[in-house]
């Protein structure tokens, strides 16, 4: 009779429970089902009636990328060619000639040929614009030429480029290329030991633990861990790379979504390497998203003394879902938290401003957490270092100088004019700085800012208001100090363009791995970290 009794009352509430999520259910499938609907009703009487013809395949990549607009930069739409890119970079394998290229108004360039891969070996360098893959104008060709240097390993492609104004021939044989996680590790002392960590990829755990213990093998009783620049990638190698320096059981990060299957706490999973060497870990504002968990997890762990500047601020977790015909979404899912409860994120995506632009957090919003050990740390803008050694940087000037490649191309061009014999001891010199402004005056450098679209917004609105006569003075003066005024922040930047343009001179003569070598003696960075590890008692305070 009970089980009777609990079956009557345990069905209807079985039951009810089924109807209300059911229902609730029901109205989201509904709402999106009914938008598809609206949506694709648009779409064929737009393409059928338009009075020009239509592109149907444009118009879906339009609307797909406007809709992903107005969420974050993260959550994006990848074709088949994006997916195999993604996979290659979770990956580190791909086929092809071992260089870096990128396409520079209809041109192919190479930017960095990697060490005794085959672009090496067959003599191209940074700065050689390839003008024909085959028989195929790279003018001329309207989808992406990168692709027409990938192929099976062991077939040839003849490329043809011009160097300095040379136009020269090459045939280079394909080979699979393997891109490190970890590009070097060396010792810079005979008691430091320096690792480069540039992705997290599927072998970065691996590479980093492999490069720890030789490096420890070798004597090394400190290490550098250097993060810079490293945008990051996946979740679960930035915990095993934490788990190398903190004992088994130890929560590294938590991510938390409106999903609950996504709401997950990581834990280190095995027996550390070494719980004892004093570390420093090294990130700049190119850190992003595994990069500052890393160094977020190790900070608020008091397990690594974090120098350099401010990271990315990058607090949002991504994951990819397949869709039909190869093509997939990257879905940000979930935001996540390191060990003191903080989330580093540092653009508001959310809450936009009139422009409908994402604002950074301001730092009167931040919150204040607390270390293992007690130290102050705060959320809402990156990673803050231990020691903060950032130098000036304007980034309007600076993207202003990646877009038209300045940098890059002046850096090409002293390679061609200059021998230098003694790599390790570079240095540029005032005399080379102003033979960089004066490239950048031949080659017409200029940039708009956004001070100068809001003025001329304004007197734009003046004139149409017949207003104009009165202010035009003031506003030529205005646009006449505002030139001044950029002209000035070129030399207020010196250093940071110098070391950007150091980098790129130095890869030129000793390709990426004499650049480390390059690093270890001279990068500012580096000797503090090593300074700071040769201290036990400076070591320490940081961290109390």
């Amino acid at each position: 009779m009970k089980n009777v009794l609990k079956k009557k009352l345990l069905i209807p509430a079985l039951a009810f429970t089924i109807l209300f999520t059911g229902s609730a259910f029901k109205n989201d499938f509904f709402e999106i089902a009914k938008q598809i609907e609206i949506f694709t009703t648009l779409f064929k009487e737009l393409n059928m009636n338009y009075v020009d013809e239509t592109n149907p395949g444009d118009l879906m990549d339009t609307a797909i990328k406007s809709m992903l607009a107005d969420l974050d930069p993260y959550t994006n739409f990848l074709n088949e060619q994006d997916v195999e890119a993604a996979r290659i970079n979770n990956t580190g394998d791909y086929i092809g000639i071992g260089a870096k290229v990128r396409t520079f108004k209809d041109k192919l360039l190479i930017v960095e040929p990697y060490k005794d891969y085959p672009a090496d070996k067959a003599g191209l360098k940074a700065g050689d614009e390839i003008i024909k893959v085959g028989n195929t104008v790279i003018e001329s060709y309207k989808d992406d030429a990168g692709n027409l240097l990938k192929g099976a390993p062991g077939t040839s492609v003849e490329v043809t480029y011009k160097r300095q104004n040379q136009t020269k021939t090459a045939t280079i044989n394909r080979a699979e290329v393997e891109i490190n996680a970890v590009p070097h590790f060396s010792l810079v002392n005979n008691e430091t030991g320096y690792i480069v960590l540039s992705q997290f990829n599927n072998k970065a755990a691996h590479e980093t633990n492999y490069a720890l213990r030789d490096l420890k093998a070798q004597g090394a009783k400190r290490i550098i861990l250097d993060l810079r620049g490293n945008p990051g990638g996946l979740l679960n190698e930035a915990i095993k790379i934490v788990n190398l320096f903190v004992p088994k059981g130890q929560l590294v990060v938590t991510t938390k979504s409106k999903v609950k299957k996504y709401n997950r706490t990581y834990y280190t999973q095995k027996e550390p390497i070494d719980t004892e060497i004093p570390l420093v870990v090294l990130i700049d504002g190119g850190s992003a998203s595994a990069s500052e968990i890393v160094s977020g997890a190790l900070q608020d762990l008091d397990r690594a003394v974090i120098v350099g500047s401010r990271s990315f601020g990058k607090g949002l977790v991504q994951r990819p879902k397949l869709l039909t015909y190869g093509t997939q979404v990257k879905i940000t899912i979930s935001r996540y938290y390191t060990p003191s409860g903080r989330c580093i994120q540092s653009l508001d995506y959310w809450n936009r401003n009139e422009k409908g632009e994402a604002v950074r957090v301001k730092q009167e919003n931040y919150n204040e957490y607390k270390t293992k050990n007690g130290r102050k740390v705060f959320d809402g803008g990156g990673v803050f270092p231990d020691e903060n050694l950032g130098v000036i940087k304007n980034s309007a000037i600076i993207n202003a100088l990646a877009n038209d490649n300045l940098i890059f191309d002046f850096a090409t061009q002293y390679y061609y004019n200059n021998k230098i014999t003694d790599i390790n001891n570079f240095k540029l010199s005032n005399s080379d700085f102003l033979s960089f402004k004066k490239y950048l005056r031949t080659n017409n450098f200029s940039f708009i800012t956004q001070t100068e679209k809001a003025l001329y917004r304004v007197f734009e609105a003046a004139t149409k208001e017949n207003l104009n006569d009165d202010i035009e003075t003031d506003y030529n003066t205005l646009i006449s100090n505002l030139n001044t005024s950029k002209t000035k922040a070129i030399d207020e930047n010196k250093d940071y363009l110098l070391a950007l343009l150091t980098e790129e001179i130095v890869k030129r003569y000793v390709h990426r791995e004499g650049l480390y070598d390059y690093y270890k003696i001279n990068d500012p960075k580096i000797k503090k970290a090593t300074e700071i590890l040769g201290d036990p008692s400076t070591y320490s305070n940081y961290l109390k």
